[in-house]
């Protein structure tokens, strides 16, 4: 690992990590006072992790579809807001709560949110995936309205709609970056 270039964070932490972004840097946060030998050994230990780690999200980067033009994002948004105001409507009710408005953009780390408010915010990236991911991510957001955290109780409403909100999520968690790219 000596001749791998490497971000380096320093704080007040008592432990070393390192981390691949989704950019394929390799990112190291380690305590103030260890040494960059110290740092090196441990990267040195963690190579085998590192490597494949960096060429998992290397292949994500390669296989990534090419980003959307500005047209094809303006008719995709335009379709967003009549699909997913059906979607929302559609769950609201099944689910007993109300909404404000609704409203998508072109977000980089987000597919959805929820305001103080109940106006929901949805990632136009969602519109590209799996019907049954945009159904899991409006029921996800419709159900902090009902608990604004991740509480058990939260995902206890989740779960009342979509049984395998589970496999939902890890494929969103697996899956939704490359989507995010093409917005």
């Amino acid at each position: 690992m000596n001749k791998t270039e490497y971000l380096l964070y320093r704080s007040k932490r008592k432990t070393i990590s390192v981390e691949i972004s989704r950019e394929a840097k390799i990112i190291v946060r380690a305590p103030l006072k260890m040494t960059v030998k110290d740092i090196e050994a441990f990267l040195n230990s963690k190579s085998e992790w590192i490597n494949k780690h960096l060429l998992e999200v290397r292949k994500r980067i390669e296989e990534a579809p090419a980003p959307l033009s500005e047209d094809e994002k303006n008719k995709l948004k335009k379709r967003a807001k009549q699909f997913l105001s059906e979607r929302v409507s559609y769950y609201a009710e099944l689910m007993g709560v109300e909404y404000g408005s609704i409203s998508i953009r072109a977000q980089k780390t987000r597919f959805g949110s929820c305001s103080t408010k109940k106006n929901l915010n949805f990632n136009l990236a969602i519109m590209l995936m799996p019907s049954h991911i945009v159904d899991y991510v409006i029921v996800h957001e419709l159900a902090h309205l009902k608990e604004m955290n991740h509480s058990p109780r939260f995902w206890n409403e989740v779960g009342k709609i979509i049984p395998d909100y589970k496999k939902r999520r890890k494929w969103l968690s697996d899956n939704g970056v490359m989507y995010i790219q093409m917005i």
